[in-house]
């Protein structure tokens, strides 16, 4: 594992869902129940039509609430409230990975596509809370949601990050596009790695990634 590659990194940037903690904990799948039962009652269509639209939506815009504010003009706060009302006891700690993160030098923060109460809750419940400097959602970059350009604009302006001196870890290959493209380090968080010019890195084990880090 090249660690040279990290050397000159200052601020180390952590997606939420399927990054901090692994897939199958599961959690995500009570949000995905949550959207479904959202837009079938907001739109007025049945259980397969609003799980299509929920999935079409994510492909198109990166977020299914993205789509849903683009072609129905929704107000995000009832829905990021409702969706992220969910089960955390699914979710346990994780020494390993908090003493990983702990151990990281300069600034560590968390940028989700989900809203930052919703993230303290999962840090909470992973043992993760208090060792961030920064946790930025949707709501920081203007509702809009990576991979939008918009979106890594609006929070990394409001951090007064430093692309050049930053590292980005993702489970969606997607959202390191834009983070390669301005000069950052990236890892694609996941069980299989899908190689492309904009993934810097895979792995598998968040923690043990970032221990060897640190030699």
């Amino acid at each position: 594992m090249p660690a040279a590659d990290f050397t000159h990194v200052t601020t180390w940037v952590f997606d939420l869902d399927n990054t901090l903690y692994p897939p199958h904990m599961r959690l995500f799948d009570q949000i995905e129940v949550r959207m479904t039962n959202w837009v079938m009652r907001a739109l007025n269509v049945d259980r397969a039509r609003a799980d299509h639209l929920r999935a079409h939506y994510w492909q198109t815009y990166g977020t299914t609430l993205a789509g849903l504010m683009t072609e129905h003009g929704i107000d995000p706060g009832p829905y990021l409230t409702e969706v992220h009302d969910i089960d955390f006891s699914v979710l346990s700690p994780d020494p390993r990975l908090a003493e990983a993160i702990a151990a990281l030098p300069g600034r560590r923060i968390v940028y989700t596509n989900a809203c930052a109460p919703y993230a303290e809750k999962v840090l909470q419940a992973r043992g993760l809370a208090g060792l961030f400097d920064a946790i930025y959602g949707v709501e920081h970059a203007g509702f809009h949601p990576k991979p939008d350009a918009r979106a890594f604009a609006a929070v990394f302006d409001k951090d007064g990050l430093v692309p050049d001196a930053a590292a980005m870890f993702e489970d969606d290959p997607r959202n390191l596009a834009v983070p390669h493209s301005l000069g950052m380090r990236t890892v694609h968080v996941a069980a299989e790695p899908r190689p492309a010019p904009h993934i810097h890195h895979h792995t598998d084990d968040l923690a043990a990634f970032l221990a060897r880090l640190q030699g």
